[in-house]
């Protein structure tokens, strides 16, 4: 079964055109799945991200993928944003994704301490050369109907915060997502919307702004302030899913919507948002991405080798197995710590 696919792009453009702007659903850590996308989207979403999913684990692993990445026919247009901090990883998870999105995301925005230790995230902001080979080993191996975007923070120097943009923008990013605050700042905080003005006028690629929108009308007077090209919602959106359609408090029959949407399984509701798109992924790029078992040739999250020996001691047995099995051993719950059922 095929998805439709969406020219992101052109939905700016034709936005522009009737001098408005793209209502966006952000990536939120365990929310914006492909339910809540379905909810959302009913209610003027223009276009939807998924929550932010490590590259690494995505491309090494089959339970990232069906845990952490799941589709419908009607789930489009819709943007997968990654965590990665090397070009292979983020290569090789876009082009998994590229049958079932219409563009992968960067995320440089992400200040979660985690992130920042493994070089995710806001710490890619003090390492543009890593972004910008990121975004360019994407671009050139995609068709340019597939957007590659970043997601970044304001940095504490405006100035320097405009020229990274720039810099991204010339090595090809296809629009870019601003966040209003600086990376040690808290969300109660307000944003900088004279910083955020600043750097969109530097730039001419799409551009969204992110921070503090708590309704419709908070959306279209950023979108007067900053002239920008999509103003994306997420806190907003979690408190009331029908926010851009300017409802000021979340109507009964969008939580009925959401009842009947939230079970997977419920083949009763499917056809509310589409059938869902088994996702068949390439083994050139996940065997490529696994290391081999010199026994059986297969991945070793494969691996039919490793079987327990009586006669061995546990110890032994022990570990081997954690040798090839302790990179799996986090995906029997995510990164965020909920359980896979």
């Amino acid at each position: 079964m095929e998805k439709q696919k969406t020219n992101v792009i052109n939905l700016f453009n034709n936005a522009k055109g009737e001098k408005t702007y793209l209502k966006i659903s952000a990536p939120m850590v365990r929310y914006s799945r492909v339910q809540f996308r379905s909810l959302v989207k009913k209610y003027n979403v223009d276009l939807a991200f998924t929550p932010m999913i490590l590259a690494n684990a995505f491309c090494q692993n089959s339970k990232a993928r069906s845990n952490e990445f799941l589709t419908t026919t009607q789930d489009t247009p819709l943007i997968v944003q990654f965590a990665a901090n090397n070009e292979n990883d983020f290569l090789d998870a876009s082009k998994l994704v590229y049958p079932y999105a219409d563009g992968v995301d960067l995320n440089c925005g992400c200040p979660q301490r985690w992130a920042m230790k493994d070089g995710y995230g806001c710490a890619l902001l003090s390492k543009p050369e890593i972004i910008h080979d990121l975004v360019r080993a994407v671009k050139s191996n995609t068709p340019n109907d597939f957007t590659v975007s970043v997601k970044v923070r304001l940095l504490r120097d405006i100035r320097t915060t405009i020229v990274m943009c720039q810099q991204l923008e010339k090595c090809g990013v296809d629009f870019l997502t601003l966040h209003g605050r600086t990376p040690d700042q808290k969300s109660s905080e307000a944003i900088n919307e004279e910083a955020m003005s600043d750097v969109f006028s530097a730039l001419k690629i799409p551009c969204i702004a992110n921070g503090g929108i708590r309704t419709l009308q908070d959306a279209n007077e950023l979108y007067t302030k900053l002239n920008c090209d999509g103003v994306m919602a997420a806190s907003g959106l979690l408190s009331n899913p029908a926010l851009f359609s300017g409802a000021t408090t979340t109507p009964v029959e969008c939580i009925k919507t959401w009842m009947e949407l939230k079970n997977l399984n419920s083949n009763a509701n499917q056809e509310d948002i589409g059938d869902f798109i088994t996702c068949y992924y390439d083994e050139k790029i996940t065997f490529k991405h696994n290391k081999k078992c010199r026994g059986c040739g297969f991945s070793v999250h494969y691996c039919v080798c490793i079987k327990y020996d009586q006669q061995a001691s546990d110890g032994s047995f022990f570990t081997t197995y954690v040798k090839t099995n302790d990179d799996l051993d986090y995906m029997d719950s995510n990164i965020f710590e909920e359980k896979v059922l």
